[in-house]
């Protein structure tokens, strides 16, 4: 009977079904922890006299925008 069992991704299992919705999350954390740190970067950057404002601009834009769609993501996810 060991040799009928279910592995733990095969189609049909719960880990299956989650596998998705996790690998999207990891996806979109991986995202915004990289976007938070060059926004901090080169606003520490721009603080300390470079002259890179607008990379700093594009990174802080980048971010909130990330962070706004990984929220309305989850919004959606839940609402099912």
């Amino acid at each position: 009977m060991e040799g009928n069992r279910l592995g733990d991704l095969e189609p049909g299992t719960r880990q299956r079904a989650q596998l998705r919705s996790r690998v999207a999350d990891i996806s979109w954390t991986a995202l915004c922890v990289v976007l938070a740190l060059w926004a901090v970067w080169s606003a520490v950057g721009v603080a300390r006299g470079a002259t890179a404002w607008a990379y700093c601009a594009v990174a802080w834009v980048l971010l909130a925008t990330a962070l706004a769609l990984r929220a309305a993501a989850v919004r959606r996810r839940n609402s099912v």
